[in-house]
């Protein structure tokens, strides 16, 4: 069942005055000068152009290259309509999306997911996998635009999360913008010292009133018939017609808990015990160059499964994970190995200290952001001792939602100048061992 907002359209709001003390005082919005890319994505058509059409049309303006995504086409803004069943007033909105931004950026590129209108949360894992792949592999490029995941229609804040999800799989910047909250809220409701103002001026300001009425399904009666009306009246509009534009730009980290979830569902998300991960594993122990190894590190651990092989190999073996789920599971299966340590850490920020002979990083490299995983790169090698190897097996197909496949991921590690000691490609995975670069 679709949770509705606890607001409504149709009904008395927070005046659009009671925002302007706040919205007066707030800091200026500066496109950064590292970004070259906006990606702004909206729950429905026009979301994008109440919350950031200032922003688009800065873009556009400043030479960088602008996508505008919609998850849904909007088809549910008026259920009762006697003249515009869901189909033909979704494209309705698609004209209506295109031509608005026509106003703001001709050139940007305009995308329509299509996902159910009002049941977005039930496509979250969907609308990541797409953003993630508009913005690639260079996130750092990119801002990414989305509604404030607090911004209490269930829809929007679905949208929110997802951005939020692949901001952080990407390090693409994520920039958030309010749409109902100036409706149903108070400014006691805003992390004003997050927020800041993008001053449109005389000319944007004109541009964005040109584009708010592109939105002629929204913002004006489909047909005087009942169930026809007017969705976004003049009381609505007004929080929109300002002359700057709110956005949040928060610190708390988002939530991305997909490989915590795939092993609280499955005890053996991976198939461990299948042929191909026997033969794979078996394959990796066979290219180690030494017979003995001192310490090793296995980065990204799962259930477990490689850190008793290694520990075969291995006096001490230290296997960390990120996901408390996995962590559980690889405690059940080595429990009674003595010398096997497994410890929950997040790379690379909770890289463990310590030097080891034998680094092995298989299967984990491209749930890693392209930022992040530069950063496991270095401290891979840097907790290498002189004589020390470094292992590395991956799957060389897309993992769907993430933007890197495997061979990138061994590429940034080949990058280095790293000696390559054994080298061993198949369709489905490549493997690696790697000395220490001089």
């Amino acid at each position: 069942m679709v949770n509705e907002p606890a607001f409504r359209h149709d009904r008395a709001g927070t005046p659009a005055a009671a925002w302007t003390p706040s919205i007066e005082t707030l800091p200026p919005l500066h496109l950064p000068d590292s970004r070259t890319r906006l990606v702004v994505v909206g729950a429905h058509p026009d979301d994008e152009t109440l919350g950031a059409a200032g922003l688009v049309r800065a873009a556009a303006r400043a030479g960088w290259e602008v996508t505008v995504v919609t998850a849904t086409a909007g088809e549910g803004s008026h259920p009762g309509s006697p003249t515009h069943p869901p189909a033909l007033l979704a494209d309705v909105r698609r004209r209506e999306l295109r031509a608005a931004i026509d106003t703001l950026a001709p050139d940007a590129r305009v995308a329509c997911l299509d996902l159910a209108d009002g049941d977005v949360a039930a496509h979250e894992d969907a609308l990541v996998a797409a953003l993630v792949e508009e913005v690639g592999t260079r996130g750092d490029d990119v801002v990414l635009c989305a509604p404030w995941r607090g911004d209490g229609h269930p829809d929007h804040e679905a949208v929110g999360r997802a951005a939020g999800v692949a901001a952080v799989r990407t390090d693409a910047l994520l920039v958030e913008y309010p749409v109902w909250l100036w409706h149903w809220g108070s400014p006691e409701d805003v992390p004003w010292d997050r927020a800041a103002r993008l001053d449109l001026g005389e000319a944007g300001r004109a541009a964005k009133r040109t584009a708010v009425a592109a939105h002629a399904s929204q913002v004006r009666p489909l047909s005087p018939a009942p169930g026809d009306e007017v969705l976004l009246g003049p009381d609505l509009l007004a929080h929109f017609d300002r002359d700057g534009e709110v956005f949040l730009l928060l610190d708390e980290a988002v939530a991305d808990d997909a490989l915590d979830q795939v092993h609280r569902e499955r005890p053996d998300p991976w198939q461990v015990e299948s042929a191909y991960e026997r033969r794979k594993r078996a394959l990796t122990l066979a290219s180690l160059p030494h017979e003995r190894y001192r310490s090793a590190l296995e980065v990204g651990c799962s259930v477990g499964a490689l850190a008793v092989d290694l520990a075969g190999r291995c006096d001490r073996v230290l296997a960390v994970d990120d996901s408390e789920a996995a962590i559980d599971l690889a405690r059940r299966r080595t429990a009674r190995i003595a010398h096997l340590e497994v410890r929950r850490a997040r790379v690379p920020e909770q890289w463990p200290e310590g030097r080891h002979d034998l680094v092995s990083i298989s299967e984990v490299g491209y749930f890693l952001s392209p930022r992040r995983l530069d950063e496991v790169v270095g401290l891979s090698f840097s907790t290498l001792t002189d004589d020390g190897h470094l292992v590395l097996c991956h799957w060389r197909h897309q993992p769907v939602g993430w933007p890197l496949a495997g061979p990138a991921v061994h590429d940034a590690f080949l990058a280095t100048g790293a000696p390559v000691l054994v080298e061993h490609h198949e369709p489905d995975f490549d493997l690696l061992v790697l000395g220490r670069p001089t």
